[in-house]
C-alpha cells in the first residue's frame, strides 16, 4: 500500500491512498478520476511512502491530510527538493 501526494505547479495538493500506485498515478495523470485531482490539473507524483499494511497507509494517510499546509510543503521539500515529477522513478521499483 502507498501512500502519495499529487500536486501541479501551484502547488495544489492532494493526498490519496492505493494499493497500485504506478496504475493510481496514471489514472490522475491521463484524469481518469472525476473530481479534485481532474478539475485543477494535479499530475505531478512529488511525495510516496510505503504503508506496512492497508490499515497503517490509511492512517498515514488521515496523519498527512491533517497536517496544515506548510506541513505538507516542508515534508515534500523533504523527500523531494526539487519538486519534480518522481512517477518515472516508481517505474524502476
Amino acid at each position: 500500500m502507498f501512500v502519495y501526494i499529487m500536486a501541479n505547479n501551484r502547488p495544489t495538493l492532494y493526498t490519496g491512498v492505493t494499493d497500485s500506485l504506478v496504475r493510481r498515478v496514471q489514472e490522475h495523470k491521463k484524469d481518469k478520476i472525476e473530481g479534485f485531482t481532474k478539475k485543477y490539473q494535479l499530475h505531478k507524483l512529488v511525495y510516496f511512502e510505503v504503508g506496512e499494511t492497508p490499515i497503517a497507509a490509511i492512517i498515514r494517510e488521515k496523519q498527512i491530510k491533517d497536517m496544515n499546509r506548510n506541513e505538507k510543503l516542508k515534508m515534500i521539500h523533504e523527500f523531494n527538493p526539487t519538486f519534480r515529477d518522481v512517477y518515472k522513478d516508481i517505474l524502476k521499483m
